[in-house]
């Protein structure tokens, strides 16, 4: 088995679209046999599933995730674990031990060429209320916390 990690400075990266480094984690009957931080070369979202396939990688570990993303990891049989903060190191053990916290809803809060999120828009509108559309139509992405 082969886990992936969004990485940035021990934690766990939040955004898995702008990953620029993610530590691999090879195991080997249910223990972390060695590990290596690999950076991405700025690969973009669906690039990024591509890149984690061509590492070997089958199980990911990350924070906010895009609807794009994670059908590209499907499509490569990459099982995913989003929503997920704090430590990278102690996340795989967490997932190991079988206890790994995690929101299997959780998606990308961050909307591409604007400047807000879900949470807070600076326009006077909420999650819901999106000039005629839906959380989950902004562009390939969905409203932090909110399933599509």
């Amino acid at each position: 088995m082969k886990i992936a990690v969004t990485y940035e400075d021990g934690q766990v990266f939040q955004h898995f679209g702008h990953c620029g480094n993610f530590k691999l984690y090879q195991v080997e009957n249910g223990k972390v046999t060695d590990t290596a931080v690999v950076g991405t070369g700025g690969s973009g979202h669906g690039a990024l599933a591509g890149f984690l396939k061509e590492q070997g990688v089958d199980t990911l570990i990350c924070g906010g995730i895009g609807g794009g993303a994670r059908t590209a990891l499907s499509d490569m049989g990459i099982e995913f674990y989003p929503g997920v903060s704090g430590e990278a190191d102690k996340a795989v053990d967490a997932l190991l031990a079988g206890n790994l916290a995690y929101d299997p809803d959780t998606v990308c809060s961050h909307h591409h060429g604007e400047e807000h999120t879900c949470q807070s828009h600076g326009e006077g509108h909420t999650c819901g209320d999106h000039e005629g559309h839906t959380c989950g139509s902004h562009g390939g992405h969905a409203c932090k916390g909110h399933s599509e």
